[in-house]
């Protein structure tokens, strides 16, 4: 038996298993467009050999140690650093630990990605286990000395037309630049993220806005001085050709205050004697001020409501942020979106996209929203959704009221670089089988479902991303000019 079955994720029944594949055909080579993930630039900036299989699949993959840590593993024993950076595991010890329990992966979309990996890369034919833990280390661990396994190569290899990554407001983009003078053609661009300075629950929140100023040349503690620095840094994103921003809040909470009353609220958060009820109605307004600057500057923005964030306290205090323990919870978006929506949501060139972790939202809030107002696009499914199943589910509740053209087709969202290929040949492979299931129930023509592959695929992200040409162009000495 091959590793991966060619058929995998495709229908049972022959009649549209045979459309799927046709249809399938059509767009599994297409390019990647990868609009929304959290690799790291250094990688592309660097081009340095990754180090080795654990550090490389497990320690920073929060969908491998995450399923690990629940059944028992201490995460200092895969690698996980603690708050201060420091880790003792040694990856051989951490690859033997994840294979002897890749058990636990089976029937979750994490296998299926890194069996495609496996397979698709390294050549392997036989599964991971403990019996197979040093074949696939040693395996691995050569190849990724070799050129063809550096990131530039990768990128090449996996034909990735362009891809973001998501950076901190107060980041000073070398990496970004550093790729945009070394002449390579590869486009790795930024996202705006502003949680730190955006966020009055933040670790260090006042603090960052003091820094926010700093790098901006604004006076950040009034409360047009930091809208002026935020304007400043999006425009040093976009310099370096980022098109979207990005807000990760508990809440799609949004408000419309006048100017007196959001300064007054900003002076309240700004001195750090602040309600939690003060705290949630400055990220809503600041969501709205954030809505306004896009429209001014076109910046495509995302909001990724409803994380309980870094819900388990004892590994957030040991390890810190992004350790694999948000947990979804309920969200609104009807009434939140409102005063947003009040303001911005009839405006043709605001693109405000949508995600959710709350699949009850979808036929009941989302789709309406998204089937009615010019601004909204809904995301694909996130986090603990980006699977088969949770893509269908969006698909089936979602097509109805919002059709396809108010989606925004597929994005990856992983710092697991080596899965992207695996998650983008998932997603086309469950729109293929979903669409496929619409040609033979006569509701879809076999040649207008083509199109649709087509859009999901490659042509929905591009454009609602604004990613169809690169701002800066590379000469052939490394420099850049503007277009």
């Amino acid at each position: 038996m091959p590793l991966i079955d060619e058929d995998r994720l495709f229908p049972a029944d022959p009649a549209t298993r045979a459309v799927a594949r046709r249809l399938y055909d059509g767009v599994k080579a297409l390019p990647i467009v990868s609009p929304h993930g959290h690799t790291d630039p250094r990688w592309y900036a660097e081009d340095t050999p990754f180090p080795d299989p654990a550090t490389l699949f497990v320690t920073p993959d929060h969908y491998v140690f995450r399923m690990l840590y629940s059944q028992g593993i201490a995460l200092e024993d895969l690698g996980v650093p603690d708050r201060h950076g420091r880790s003792a595991a040694d990856p051989r010890s951490i690859w033997r630990r994840f294979a002897s329990n890749y058990h636990l992966f089976r029937g979750t979309p994490t296998r299926i990605w890194l069996d495609h990996v496996f397979a698709t890369l390294f050549g392997f034919e036989e599964r991971l286990s403990a019996t197979t833990a040093d074949l696939y280390y040693d395996s691995i661990d050569e190849k990724l000395r070799s050129p063809e396994f550096r990131p530039r190569a990768l990128y090449a290899r996996f034909g990735i037309e362009v891809i973001a990554t998501t950076d901190g407001p107060l980041d000073d983009l070398s990496h970004h630049r550093a790729i945009r003078t070394s002449g390579w053609n590869g486009r790795v661009v930024p996202t705006y993220r502003p949680d730190p300075v955006l966020d009055p629950d933040f670790d260090g929140f006042r603090g960052n806005i003091e820094r926010l100023g700093e790098i901006s040349g604004c006076d950040p503690l009034t409360w047009q001085g930091y809208l002026e620095a935020h304007r400043r840094r999006r425009a040093f994103f976009r310099e370096l050709g980022a098109t979207a921003t990005d807000h990760g809040h508990p809440s799609a909470a949004t408000a419309d205050l006048s100017q007196e009353e959001a300064a007054r609220l900003f002076a309240t958060v700004l001195s750090g004697s602040f309600t939690p009820a003060e705290a949630e109605l400055f990220r809503a307004q600041m969501l709205t001020e954030m809505a306004r600057m896009s429209l001014d500057d076109g910046m495509v923005m995302q909001i990724h409501p409803g994380s309980v964030r870094n819900h388990n306290r004892i590994v957030f205090e040991r390890f810190g942020r992004d350790k694999g323990c948000d947990i979804p919870g309920r969200t609104d978006y009807v009434q939140a979106l409102r005063p947003l929506l009040d303001r911005f949501g009839n405006e043709r060139d605001l693109t405000v996209i949508l995600f959710t972790l709350d699949e009850t939202t979808y036929s009941r809030e989302l789709a309406p929203l998204a089937g009615h107002y010019p601004a909204l696009r809904l995301g694909p499914p996130w986090w603990f959704f980006d699977s088969p199943e949770g893509m269908r589910r969006f698909r089936e509740l979602a097509t109805e009221t919002a059709g396809f053209y108010n989606t925004v087709g597929f994005n990856d969202d992983t710092r697991a670089y080596l899965s992207i290929p695996a998650r983008h040949d998932m997603a086309r492979r469950v729109d293929c089988a979903f669409l496929a299931g619409l040609v033979t129930t006569g509701r879809l023509d076999e040649d207008e479902a083509h199109e649709l592959a087509y859009d999901q695929a490659y042509r929905l992200a591009r454009d609602a991303y604004k990613l169809n040409s690169d701002p800066i162009i590379r000469t052939s000495k490394g420099g850049e000019r503007d277009l």
